[in-house]
């Protein structure tokens, strides 16, 4: 059984130490999940120029999260919240790499911010700031341990997601202030919180592109291992067609 080569987008930070270069970082929890599902892990530099190579490269690709957020304008909306912090850079490497790998129809994965950047591309909208949009709604930034679950998420029957993991909810964790507002033509809701909050999303116009709110590679439960071990799984069926 071959392994895999899976692309990981990266995070940029400022400028610090003596360089005073920006600097890329992703935690190690992403690259050891895709490794322990069976992938091989491969870094992404934000070279807008590569990204065509990149897409003919790798056989599945995860969009990572990050403590920022998609910019308005590319949902339709001219006012931004003041809670809102965006990486122009980073989004537009992700935009690129994205449309990239739906176009060869290989297998992509977003997690936390990187569901909402598929949600986006697939033609949805974004909740810029939950606690000001949805009444009652829960603490989707949990106070807890990022290792442990903060609520649980019903599954949508018959889904791809819900495949996967076997049963009806999911215990997840909780990062994130924004959430998918509406979705694109086509595009299913597979996972929402019990405060209404969409939690997961999937197209199954391609062989795999699904995300999910909740930060899988964390592994809070065994459902989080499914959903790392199934992307990897038909990564390795594209690349196995693609040879």
């Amino acid at each position: 059984m071959t392994n895999p080569l899976i692309g990981l987008t990266l995070d940029v930070d400022a400028p610090r130490g003596l360089s005073k270069a920006p600097h890329y970082s992703l935690r190690a929890t992403y690259t050891q999940a895709v490794s322990h599902a069976g992938g091989l892990p491969m870094c992404l530099p934000h070279e807008p120029e590569m990204v065509e190579a990149y897409a003919d490269t790798i056989a599945g690709l995860v969009v990572t999260g990050g403590g920022f957020d998609v910019s308005p304008a590319l949902f339709g909306e001219n006012k931004q919240h003041a809670t809102v912090r965006t990486k122009e850079g980073r989004t537009s490497f992700e935009l690129g790499i994205v449309k990239a790998m739906l176009k060869r129809n290989k297998p992509v994965l977003g997690i936390c911010g990187g569901e909402q950047l598929i949600n986006v591309i697939l033609g949805g909208t974004l909740i810029q700031h939950i606690e000001d949009e949805v009444t009652d709604s829960l603490l989707h930034e949990q106070p807890n341990p990022r290792t442990e679950a903060g609520h649980k998420v019903k599954l949508t029957p018959g889904s791809l997601l819900q495949r996967i993991i076997g049963s009806d909810e999911l215990p997840v964790n909780s990062a994130h202030h924004q959430a998918v507002k509406s979705v694109g033509a086509g595009v299913v809701v597979n996972a929402t919180a019990p405060d209404g909050v969409i939690e997961g999303i999937e197209d199954p116009r391609y062989k795999f592109c699904l995300g999910v709110q909740w930060h899988p590679e964390l592994n809070v439960t065994a459902g989080d291992a499914k959903i790392l071990s199934a992307f990897v799984d038909a990564a390795r069926v594209s690349s196995v067609v693609a040879a």
